[in-house]
């Protein structure tokens, strides 16, 4: 049965990814679905972020962009093309430009979609800097409920960059895609049948092809880890995330994530959080995995693995279903990489949600 909100009585689980829903559902996830607050515990310290004049000060609307089709563009010209709800570019802890259009404020907790995957890597991130994960470690010896799944002898490494060999369709408009089951699975669609929760529906998958080969982009991958996060460190992820991450990298508001009929995080795409906390997030990664209030989250090893990828991490991707559109492409614990630049690096999510940070480490 599909839950009411009651803001919106015409938005409803059944339509609320219809594309008139969509700008109104970003913002009000919390009236739709259930979900957990990740904290920020704000405190009355002043914000790491130097804001300036709001909007943009310095022109960068009309700076020149190149976009996949080969064709030119200024930023500006994008902006009005697109439904975008806002826009933020950070130089050092300056806020060069922060635009808000529509509904969407400097408050607003907006829904990060796959955005989510790079959130649970960094989670991820910091229990192996404390010891409780090991990569190389196959997924069942933290999550013995997978191992009667094709995860079975996959290791952590391999899910974390997406390279399992577990058969999974990302084609959203396929109503039989497995992408669409984890959907019903975690409420986000009416059931037809199959799985009722997220851990349900993870234990069904079949393994395809041998662990560790080439890249294939599947957010099961993502669930999996957030599954192993609860696991490793026996505490529900949005307790986790605010524990380790959220609270102590000086995010001003508190996150959430949409939940399962059983309680479980819809790991990703599900986390909903402000333009400038995501911002905040963009810095820690860019600065090495220390915040801009100078908390350590992340250990330097690991953010350095990040930006220059494995031994094989270019090949697995040129192998994989992504090369052609992203020629010298690759990607690493659930962030990608547009080109072989070592120093760019995306967390993006699908309807156009992007966190790009440039720069180099140190």
């Amino acid at each position: 049965m599909s839950r009411i909100n009651t803001r919106q009585s015409r938005v409803t689980v059944d339509n609320w990814q219809e594309p008139e829903n969509l700008s109104w559902s970003f913002h009000h996830m919390d009236e739709l679905f259930a979900n957990a607050e990740i904290r920020a515990t704000a405190t009355d310290s002043a914000s790491p972020l130097q804001r300036a004049v709001a909007g943009d000060p310095v022109g960068l609307r009309g700076m020149a962009v190149r976009l996949p089709d080969g064709s030119d563009r200024t930023v500006g010209q994008v902006l009005a093309a697109t439904s975008t709800d806002a826009w933020m570019v950070l130089h050092g802890n300056e806020v060069l430009v922060e635009e808000y259009f529509g509904a969407m404020a400097p408050d607003t907790r907006h829904l990060l979609m796959s955005v989510s995957k790079s959130i649970v890597s960094a989670v991820v991130g910091v229990l192996a800097g404390q010891g409780k994960i090991d990569t190389a470690q196959p997924i069942e010896h933290y999550v013995p409920e997978l191992s009667a799944s094709g995860y079975r002898g996959a290791a952590v490494r391999d899910i974390l960059d997406m390279r399992s060999g577990i058969k999974f369709s990302e084609e959203y408009l396929d109503a039989g895609s497995e992408v669409r089951k984890l959907d019903e699975a975690v409420g986000w669609a009416p059931r037809n049948g199959g799985a009722g929760t997220l851990k349900e529906f993870l234990v069904t998958l079949e393994q395809a092809r041998e662990h560790g080969g080439h890249f294939e982009y599947r957010s099961c991958e993502t669930d999996v880890l957030g599954w192993l996060c609860e696991a490793a460190s026996g505490k529900p992820f949005a307790e986790l995330a605010s524990e380790v991450l959220w609270s102590r990298m000086g995010a001003r508001h508190d996150a959430y994530i949409s939940l399962d009929a059983a309680g479980t995080g819809m790991f990703d795409g599900g986390i909903c959080a402000t333009l400038g906390d995501m911002a905040l997030f963009g810095a820690m990664i860019r600065d090495g995995g220390a915040s801009l209030n100078d908390e350590r989250i992340l250990e330097p090893a690991w953010v350095e693995d990040i930006f220059t990828g494995g031994p094989d991490s270019a090949a697995a991707f040129a192998a994989g279903n992504h090369a052609e559109a992203m020629p010298g492409g690759s990607y690493r614990s659930q962030f990608w990489f547009l080109s072989d630049d070592p120093i760019r690096h995306i967390a993006s999510g699908s309807t156009g949600k992007w966190s790009i940070s440039t720069g180099s480490q140190g």
